[in-house]
């Protein structure tokens, strides 16, 4: 069995032919948000149906993290190693202290409820970046079934300053994002409306500036078969991104490198492991790994 297609040659330098992908654990709904706490050695992902923040710790499985979790779904790390949740039931954005209280980052725009955060990610200078699609407030099955009160659009929030900006605002629907490794470039997916086959499906690639502005927007790939839910860059600059089929690896020139087949619909991934040269893949109802000679991006 092969766990690999091979499209560009260099990608056989980034698979290793005797590492195969590992189903880590199964029975969940729908998984999502994968996370790395490499100094407790474990993996925190959501299992959003079931309203709960699961762990998996190598040895000793999985265990429950956080129940009730608000209906959490992506989450990082920020730059002093505290975990930040995107959470679909109360729309908003929190982070857990160190002691396991909560802080709330960001629960409104210009007095309006946002719609459900979905996936988030932390620059250097301490700044949260994070999508809001509708998709939590569609039905009751990731949240709570309720009304859209802002377009679906992408935040940036000083947790410092305490300012928030709405940084891209022409999406049908934002969902996963994550920065290049130098972080002078934003790749967003936009996965469009959900059962609308001419909805926009592709992830774009936004010039970031100094006073964290957007600009751009410009096409930078369209995955296929399925869309892009959740991607993460490795330390080259390569893009990690869900798909239909598994986990597609896209240069930086918008190139498609290789595929990773998975046997179930992939929602988002992330690097962890001793070296980060793990791939951590949710994946429907199960969490897969397996090892690559890549290593993620460098992040907490």
């Amino acid at each position: 069995m092969s766990f690999f297609e091979i499209i560009d040659p260099a990608f056989r330098s980034y698979v290793l032919k005797n590492a195969p992908v590992k189903q880590l654990a199964t029975g969940f709904d729908w998984v999502e948000g994968p996370t790395w706490f490499g100094d407790a050695n474990c993996l925190l992902f959501s299992d959003i149906p079931n309203n709960r923040i699961m762990r998996w710790t190598e040895g000793n499985g999985i265990s429950v993290y956080r129940e009730p979790s608000n209906y959490s779904n992506g989450h990082t790390r920020d730059r002093q190693g505290r975990l930040i949740s995107c959470e679909h039931g109360t729309r908003r954005v929190t982070r857990t202290e160190y002691d396991g209280s909560i802080t709330i980052i960001a629960d409104h725009f210009e007095g309006k409820r946002f719609n459900s955060p979905n996936d988030v990610v932390v620059k250097s200078d301490g700044t949260v970046w994070f999508t809001d699609p509708h998709y939590g407030i569609k039905s009751n099955y990731e949240g709570f079934k309720s009304d859209q009160e802002l377009s679906c659009q992408v935040y940036c929030v000083d947790p410092n300053m305490g300012g928030i900006a709405a940084v891209a605002t022409d999406f049908d629907c934002p969902n996963g994002l994550a920065f290049s490794p130098d972080e002078s470039l934003l790749y967003i997916a936009e996965s469009g409306h959900a059962f609308d086959p001419n909805a926009n499906k592709r992830i774009r690639v936004f010039d970031v500036s100094s006073d964290n502005t957007l600009t751009g927007g410009r096409d930078f790939y369209t995955v296929s078969p399925g869309h892009s839910d959740g991607f993460r860059c490795d330390n080259e600059g390569n893009i990690w991104s869900s798909a239909a089929d598994g986990v597609h690896c896209i240069s930086p020139h918008g190139v498609l490198m290789g595929k990773i087949f998975v046997p179930e619909l992939v929602s988002n991934v992330c690097f962890g492991g001793r070296a980060k040269h793990k791939l951590f893949i949710t994946a429907t109802t199960s969490i897969y790994s397996i090892v690559l000679n890549r290593e993620g991006a460098q992040m907490p």
